[in-house]
């Protein structure tokens, strides 16, 4: 049995960190900033592509490239970044959890919400920390709207409207975002992080029923809306594209309060003051180096991490992960069976 974490803590040993997936987030974000890190020991790397696997592992000094197997089995490692296709984050993280691992999994945890539940078990059981990559939650601008929702400086929060719009884009051959056993979709792929930053910012609520609609074509789908109400009242609405027209990708967050409104991206923030808007938006501090909030996010998420993986942070278990799974679940639901369905 490996000895624990906290103990070689004391040691001021690093903490080993095993990462699956060789893919474009493993190589601009998870890698170069846990390369940066003084605490940290990348041990091992694994990829099906092993000649790309090989390359990454170079780039960055991991001295091991293994299969996924036996990266999770495996001893000599104390925390696991999952970046593989979502259809294999439930078997890998389940795997990685059971071999007595942390785990940071990107998103999805689960295409389902019993898969969701079922993760979020394991961990509790294991008494691992199992860390889900929603980095929006770690921007500076995202806390700041969060906090003024919370606070009721808006008032009552009536609506939220987000959306994630990509330019259609042609690419050779077919890659696994492209398939649907491997991300699902345009509501799976790039709803659920936009439907997790609107629950976020909400507090997590709980939702009570939901109505959607997906459009593609060839067996693709490469559109979704979504309109779903939360506990409280909150409407909440999505629009995710992968045939976006226009002439940039389009990112956007709106909150409707009572006595105010606010939007993400940029923050901006406004409140009734003597019965007129006010633009109330906070300053927010400049990244170091002047990097970008999105790279600031994923800092902060492989910083928690890694204090998470050495034994020095708790992980509260994702809960509300399987808020979300459902949320999506009931939308594919809704739009197959042409009618609004009610949450439990």
């Amino acid at each position: 049995m490996p000895e624990p974490v906290r103990e070689r803590q004391r040691g001021r040993e690093k903490v080993r960190l095993g990462i699956v997936g060789a893919g474009a987030i493993t190589q601009v974000m998870h890698l170069p900033i846990l390369a940066e890190r003084a605490d940290v020991e990348l041990a091992a790397l694994s990829d099906p592509d092993e000649h790309k696997a090989a390359a990454v592992a170079r780039r960055f000094g991991i001295p091991r490239v293994v299969g996924d197997d036996a990266l999770l089995a495996g001893g000599g490692i104390d925390g696991v970044v999952i970046a593989a296709p979502e259809s294999l984050h439930e078997r890998l993280a389940a795997a990685a959890l059971e071999a007595g691992k942390h785990v940071l999994v990107e998103r999805p945890l689960s295409q389902s919400a019993q898969g969701a539940r079922r993760l979020v078990a394991l961990a509790k059981a294991e008494g691992k920390g199992l860390v889900v990559a929603m980095s929006h939650r770690y921007r500076t601008d995202v806390a700041a709207l969060r906090s003024f929702v919370a606070s009721r400086q808006i008032g009552d929060a009536a609506a939220v409207r987000a959306a994630w719009l990509d330019r259609k884009a042609q690419r050779p051959g077919r890659p696994w975002r492209a398939r649907p056993e491997g991300s699902g979709g345009a509501l799976a792929d790039l709803g659920t992080p936009v439907l997790d930053l609107a629950l976020w910012v909400l507090g997590c609520p709980w939702v009570e029923r939901v109505s959607a609609m997906v459009y593609g074509d060839e067996g693709m789908e490469e559109e979704a809306h979504v309109q779903a109400v939360v506990e409280g009242g909150t409407t909440l609405s999505l629009s995710a594209s992968r045939r976006f027209q226009a002439a940039k990708d389009s990112r956007e967050l709106r909150v409707t309060g009572s006595e105010g409104a606010a939007r993400l991206w940029p923050l901006s923030v406004y409140r009734q003051v003597g019965g007129r808007p006010m633009d109330v938006t906070p300053r927010q501090p400049i990244p170091r180096g002047g990097e970008d909030l999105f790279t600031s996010g994923y800092r902060r998420l492989l910083d928690h991490f890694a204090r998470v993986a050495s034994g020095e942070a708790e992980a509260p278990p994702p809960e509300e992960q399987v808020v979300l799974a459902g949320l999506v679940e009931a939308a594919y639901r809704s739009a197959r069976e042409g009618r609004e369905i009610e949450l439990a």
